[in-house]
């Protein structure tokens, strides 16, 4: 059991990138697939499938690569459950001068930072993404 499987998601793509691989397996929740679909509408991965093996849901993510340099130069856990980090509506944080994203937990979902500026509300900083 995982304490936080959201850093855990994040570590397998991480490493499953930098072997340069085509495909990663990640346990399944629902803030996983909003994470991971927030990162397809961006552009991040080529697409991402859930499967059910065993009983047990599963996300196969499918990782994508641009002349054989991956799409994703970076991922970093912000807010983790030993401290959790929240941003103001007029606070949240800008990734490599817009060329990244924030992941962002708000009352109106799991958005990218862009988004929850533009409605004005802010919320948990869960992740950058570059």
């Amino acid at each position: 059991m995982y304490t936080d499987t959201i850093a855990d998601m994040l570590t397998r793509i991480r490493n499953a990138i930098m072997a340069n691989h085509e495909r990663v397996e990640v346990p399944s929740s629902r803030v996983k697939k909003m994470i991971i679909t927030i990162l397809r509408e961006e552009g991040y991965i080529k697409n991402y499938k859930v499967v059910e093996d065993e009983g047990k849901e599963k996300i196969i993510v499918y990782l994508k690569y641009v002349n054989e340099e991956p799409v994703i130069r970076g991922l970093e856990r912000i807010s983790k459950p030993s401290r959790r980090v929240y941003s103001g509506k007029d606070d949240i944080p800008v990734v490599l001068g817009g060329y990244g994203i924030a992941i962002i937990s708000t009352s109106q979902g799991i958005m990218t930072g862009k988004k929850a500026a533009e409605l004005g509300i802010g919320g948990e900083v869960l992740c950058k993404v570059w």
